[in-house]
């Protein structure tokens, strides 16, 4: 048998719950600071019903309740007045990446691709600014390996919202963030992808790749860090399917003669037999 207290709480109180808030953040959006009583009176519920929901929204940091202008002096509670937090705002809908775009689509008609990559650089130059300064302050401590400074880095972007981590790997190290502020204006504009693998490039200390990204459709961006720099004296390699090896010395007796054109891919000569005239 149903307990009473089970029975008098219906199943889709929490969800009426939600939608009544969102109907309070409506009103506070549209019609700007009011109290708990003119919110009562939209709504056509009680003054402390909608404070019960107020109490949520300035729980979860989506409202701010403030002393009225004015308010009561005498006895009694003073006037308050609740209005929406820059949080509550971020839950309507915005047109930031319709605005991005429609920017970048007039700068690049007009200045070209080199003038997109400007914006880019310029774009990303205090994310690299603030993390830089994070990254050296945390270097002394973590090391100076490429791979170690990525670990730091992860943090740093991390704060700022890109959700990244590190990795050490046999090759060297990955950088993976694994969200995108700017994906939906990346998947037009590649030179903002291009601008932030150069800040990584720079902030490692070491030439790095782009293996996915996220404007591309791949479900992280990563990056891959050698662990240490490419020297630039290093012997060229050939490649045998996937591993590449170095390149040896041409054996005594088997020079190519300059100007000659052998190839290790050219067909081998085949010796004939000669039949006496």
């Amino acid at each position: 048998m149903e307990s009473t207290a089970a029975a008098a709480v219906p199943a889709g109180a929490p969800a009426e719950d939600g939608r009544t808030r969102d109907r309070v953040g409506a009103l506070l959006l549209e019609h700007g600071p009011q109290s708990a009583t003119e919110l009562a009176a939209r709504l056509g519920v009680s003054p402390a019903a909608v404070r019960r929901h107020l109490d949520g929204l300035v729980a979860a940091g989506r409202v701010a309740e403030r002393e009225a202008p004015g308010g009561q002096r005498g006895r009694g509670r003073p006037a308050r007045r609740f209005t929406l937090t820059d949080a509550g705002r971020s839950g309507f809908p915005h047109a930031y990446d319709d605005l991005a775009l429609t920017a970048l689509r007039f700068v690049a008609q007009h200045g070209g691709p080199d003038a997109v990559r400007a914006v880019a650089e310029q774009q990303l130059a205090g994310l690299a600014q603030r993390c830089s300064t994070a990254v050296d302050i945390a270097v002394e401590e973590a090391g100076t390996q490429p791979v170690d400074r990525a670990q730091v880095l992860a943090t740093a972007l991390t704060a700022e919202g890109y959700a990244a981590t590190a990795s050490a790997i046999s090759s060297g190290g990955q950088l993976c963030q694994h969200h995108c502020p700017v994906a939906h204006v990346a998947a037009e504009f590649p030179q903002l992808c291009e601008a932030e693998t150069a800040v990584i490039s720079r902030l490692v200390g070491t030439h790095v790749q782009r293996l996915a990204t996220i404007a591309h459709g791949d479900g992280i961006c990563t990056t891959h860090i050698p662990t240490q720099r490419v020297p630039s004296t290093a012997q060229p390699t050939t490649r045998a399917g996937n591993k590449a090896r170095p390149m040896g010395p041409v054996p005594a007796g088997r020079a190519t003669a300059p100007g000659a054109g052998a190839s290790t891919l050219s067909t081998p000569s085949i010796d004939r037999e000669r039949t006496p005239a």
